[in-house]
């Protein structure tokens, strides 16, 4: 499947491509990061590595942003209901999988982020597009 959107400014002609927002979700294959060991874990960072390299070797990819993320039991989650905010700590959904972090990149369609994805560790990713707001 092929995701493309490129805008065209009228008063420039600059193209714009889309913005994917790129989510490790959970961890799929790999283990929890504090369970791997210190060499395990550097492998895992030099993948990340790998693929900020990647984006910045691709034209037409711009890595825009990235980080890494606290654990769920580090989460402030706020919930409206009945018109009422309610605070709590701990993560939104009560489930094992972790969010771990996050890319955000520009791109001129999803099968170029799949592939630059292809480099990660073996995570769990959501990728979806940022829609512009005027």
């Amino acid at each position: 499947m092929v995701l493309s959107m490129v805008v065209i400014d009228a008063e420039t002609d600059r193209e714009w491509s889309m913005k994917y927002f790129v989510l490790l979700a959970g961890y799929g294959e790999m283990p929890a990061w504090d369970a791997l060991s210190p060499e395990e874990q550097d492998a895992g960072m030099a993948q990340h590595m790998a693929f900020d390299e990647a984006c910045q070797a691709r034209p037409g990819v711009e890595l825009l942003s990235g980080e890494a993320l606290g654990d769920g039991t580090m989460a402030t989650t706020l919930r409206t209901r009945g018109g009422e905010l309610a605070i709590t700590d701990g993560p939104f959904a009560e489930a094992a999988e972790q969010i771990g972090g996050y890319y955000v990149l520009e791109a001129s369609d999803l099968d170029t982020v799949i592939d630059l994805c292809r480099i990660l560790p073996a995570y769990d990713i959501d990728i979806r597009p940022i829609l512009e707001t005027p």
